[in-house]
């Protein structure tokens, strides 16, 4: 494979992060009010979550969309999502929650594990 095909792969694996945290985050900050009912998670949680997710989905696509990818940066994404995803094992286990917030907090957990796995693959690809 070329260096270039091997770019887009962490391009594409760092842009769709960067889409799906995005539509989650959008979710959780518009809908959190009525979600933390669904969930038993407080609304504050939900729409701080929402408003840091948003934030990270900037980052994360401005960093996809760059020119020249930036390896350091995209190692910077995947420590952010490992820790994203031992900060909500960590939420599933200590904070008391609905069936269906015990089930959307580990689905995006594993989805955000996913993406930091792909985000590996990417790196490895370019060394």
């Amino acid at each position: 494979m070329t260096t270039q095909t091997n770019a887009r792969f962490l391009r594409l694996a760092l842009r769709l992060d960067a889409v799906a945290t995005g539509a989650v985050g959008l979710l959780l900050l518009i809908g959190g009010t009525f979600l933390a009912g669904l969930l038993g998670l407080p609304a504050g949680l939900l729409h701080g979550a929402g408003a840091g997710l948003v934030v990270f989905a900037a980052a994360v696509a401005c960093l996809g969309l760059r020119r020249r990818l930036s390896r350091v940066g995209a190692r910077e994404v995947v420590v952010v999502n490992a820790l994203w995803v031992l900060a909500s094992v960590v939420v599933a286990v200590t904070v008391p929650m609905t069936g269906l917030g015990l089930a959307f907090v580990l689905l995006q957990a594993g989805a955000v594990a996913v993406f930091a796995e792909l985000q590996v693959a990417g790196l490895r690809r370019l060394a």
